[in-house]
């Protein structure tokens, strides 16, 4: 289902809303206008849906970027904030970098003005607008069969780079990515008649999953075609060759050239469709041998080279936070799941016994009895009070064990294989095909808690002024007590964005007030994403997975009700604030003692809402010198991901890479006041964390 439109309830204008990605924008206007649809062809850049209004202006509910275009497709003006901009009469395209990217079309005088809550666009007198929505939702063009021949899987990552819509050094844009073909095994090779572009990149290694998974991502960036050979190499042409098994070996190596070629991408990009101001370019240029703008002009081998020539140490420092690293076992069903991966650009890991450590039990620091001690609560949220145990009451999947992966300096970490993985997220391949399968709601966000035990009724009262407190989105917020097992069958299997459940699950389930409902049971499964902030929760999660859902959070082992009632609480207000469900777990988790004990399952990159200011954050902020340092750490999102860009609302801010910390900037008693007044975003404060709204100024430290 594609974008639509619809009168803004109790305002002026028209809301853009995306019923799969679940996101909506505001675009107000002086006076009540009338929509009616106009042909998408009237605009340059594809869209998917577009509207005719009558207005002399169009105000928007936050800065985002914002870039003009004369009917060239030469940028005449760029906007953020507290920008000024005016142009004579003209036909222009205004591109909208908003949650759902947006384009105008216009004839006549153009004003763009801004300051740090919002922006106005006028067009002087009363004028035909037309106005085009495109989803950030992307679905693979096809499918590819492979078999277990690594040769044949070879061939099927060849593909990835079909997937490309530009080789030109935009491809770094999320946007212009495009997501990979998914890969299915089967008795047969077929590729679904899908080819690489022409880059005449080749990357040779030997015919083994160990090495054929870790250069995937490489492959798919460079449009790379993938063929056998005795060493890993990096062709560009004839006589040209890069050796990805350097002194810091393979995995590594590989890595560096990913990580290095997309860096130099994002520089170079600036002197093509996108001319802005980058801080990283300003930080790196100077010591690079590199003419950019000779070098946006030549072919991607051409580039590759000039950037393989540039020692790593040069440019390691200033790359942006890597969303994602995946640890992924070496065998053929992980090929399935390798189009994901890639798709957020993860770095490819292949589990070893170096890499991986494995255990048949599981220990945080003393488990629920030593927390107990900490806290003097020892009340659970299990029927059993067990922690620690191989035998088949201890909790999850013991059969297969633990596995502990190595740590990394990405954002993320993520597990493919058998076994539950401490510290990632245990990925699962049908997660991801239930995103993509995502039917469009349409209405309000549903937000569905359920508190099954009257003792756990503190954190469904903390929670529930939580979810839906934004007043541009709108949250239909549903609590539940006391379920039996029928009403919670039917509520899963109902349709609802997000589950918040709190109560007991053991063996045999979800505890209700008349038995006990195992998620395995269900025919289908409703809910899109959830929290089952119970005790050992973990394979009813995986359940709801496999039923149908996207992805959620769920518990190892047992968990003290204190503890979860600090984890509940401040997830809900994490992900009612747009933070996917990994990077919410992953702030989370510092608020407990018992935070360790909860994982992601399923697509830990999904989220339930939009965030306010387009990209979620994390602000630290302490007390310098009678000023105020602020450390902002951008997180990614779907419609943001690696290679996005973020400016700081600070006056004379420059574009930021993300995701990752941006540089520290300081500010004043009344500006900081100002500042946290923006946007209702998490502040840790001396290792504190609360809510923009909550901090007192003069309490910081």
């Amino acid at each position: 289902m594609n974008p639509s439109f619809e009168p803004i309830e109790n305002g002026t204008g028209i809301a853009v809303v995306d019923p799969i990605e679940r996101h909506r924008y505001a675009l107000t206007t002086p006076e009540p206008v009338a929509s009616t649809a106009v042909d998408t062809d009237r605009f340059r850049f594809p869209v998917d849906a577009a509207v005719g209004i009558h207005t002399a202006a169009i105000s928007l509910p936050s800065v985002v970027s914002v870039h003009v275009r004369d009917e060239s497709g030469a940028i005449v003006a760029q906007a953020e904030h507290f920008a000024g901009e005016e142009l004579p009469h003209g036909r222009y395209t205004i591109e909208l970098s908003a949650p759902i990217k947006l384009y105008c079309r216009v004839e006549g005088p153009l004003t763009v003005t801004a300051d740090v809550e919002g922006m106005t666009i006028g067009f002087g007198d009363t004028t035909e607008v037309a106005v085009g929505a495109r989803s950030h939702h992307e679905r693979p063009a096809a499918t590819v069969t492979t078999t277990t021949d690594p040769e044949d899987v070879m061939a099927a990552i060849s593909t990835f780079g079909s997937a490309l819509k530009t080789t030109s050094p935009e491809r770094s844009y999320p946007t212009l990515r495009g997501h990979p073909p998914t890969v299915e095994l089967g008795d047969e090779l077929d590729l679904a008649g899908l080819e690489p572009p022409d880059t005449d990149v080749v990357i040779e290694v030997p015919p083994e999953y160990r090495s054929i998974f870790v250069i995937a991502p490489l492959a798919y960036y460079l449009g790379a075609r993938v063929r056998p050979g005795d060493e890993p190499l990096l062709r560009t042409g004839p006589g040209r060759e890069h050796s990805l098994d350097g002194p810091c070996g393979f995995e590594r190596t590989v890595e560096r050239a990913l990580k290095r070629t997309f860096f130099l991408d994002c520089l170079a990009r600036t002197e093509g469709l996108y001319p802005v101001a980058l801080h990283e370019r300003e930080a790196v240029e100077v010591t690079l041998d590199l003419d950019l703008a000779a070098l946006y002009e030549r072919s991607l081998a051409d580039r590759l080279d000039a950037y393989l020539d540039v020692p790593f140490a040069a440019v390691e420092e200033h790359l942006p936070e890597w969303k994602l690293t995946s640890h992924v076992e070496p065998v053929p069903t992980s090929a399935e799941t390798l189009p994901f991966l890639v798709d957020d650009l993860a770095v490819v890991r292949c589990a070893s016994t170096e890499s991986v450590t494995r255990s048949t039990e599981l220990t945080f620091d003393g488990g629920v009895e030593a927390a107990g001690t900490k806290r003097g609560d020892g009340f659970t949220r299990s029927t059993v009070t067990s922690t620690r145990s191989t035998n088949s009451n201890a909790g999850p999947e013991t059969d297969a064990g633990f596995v502990s992966p190595e740590t990394t300096d990405s954002l993320e970490a993520a597990w493919v294989g058998e076994g539950l993985p401490l510290g990632a997220s245990k990925v699962s391949v049908e997660a991801y095909r239930n995103r993509l399968d995502r039917t469009p709601a349409e209405g309000d966000i549903d937000i569905t808690v359920v508190c099954n035990d009257a003792d756990m009724d503190e954190e469904r009262d903390l929670i529930e002024d939580a979810y839906g407190d934004r007043d541009e989105l709108p949250f239909d917020v549903s609590l539940h007590r006391d379920l039996t097992t029928a009403e919670l069958e039917d509520l899963l299997s109902t349709r609802t964005d997000f589950l918040h459940y709190i109560g007991h699950v053991d063996e045999g389930g979800f505890e209700c007030a008349d038995g006990e409902l195992d998620a395995n049971t269900l025919d289908s499964v409703g809910v899109d994403a959830f929290l089952l902030n119970a005790c050992q929760s973990y394979r009813q999660g995986m359940a709801l997975i496999e039923g149908g859902a996207i992805g959620g959070i769920a518990t190892l082992t047992d968990v003290l009700n204190c503890e979860a009632v600090r984890i509940g609480r401040t997830l809900a207000g994490l992900l009612n604030a747009g933070f996917p469900l990994q990077s919410a777990l992953d702030i989370a988790r510092d608020e407990s003692i018992m935070g360790d004990q909860y994982l992601v399952v399923g697509d830990g990159g999904l989220a339930i809402t939009q965030p306010a200011g387009g990209h979620p954050n994390l602000l630290n902020i302490e007390q310098k010198s009678g000023l105020f340092r602020i450390r902002m750490e951008v997180y990614p999102t779907s419609m943001g991901g690696m290679g996005s860009l973020v400016i700081p609302y600070t006056e004379g801010g420059k574009y930021h890479l993300s995701p990752g910390r941006m540089p520290p900037f300081d500010l004043s008693s009344d500006e900081l006041q100002e500042f946290l007044a923006l946007e209702n975003v998490p502040v840790k404060t001396s290792g504190r964390l609360s809510w923009a709204t909550e901090l007192a100024v003069d309490e910081i430290d």
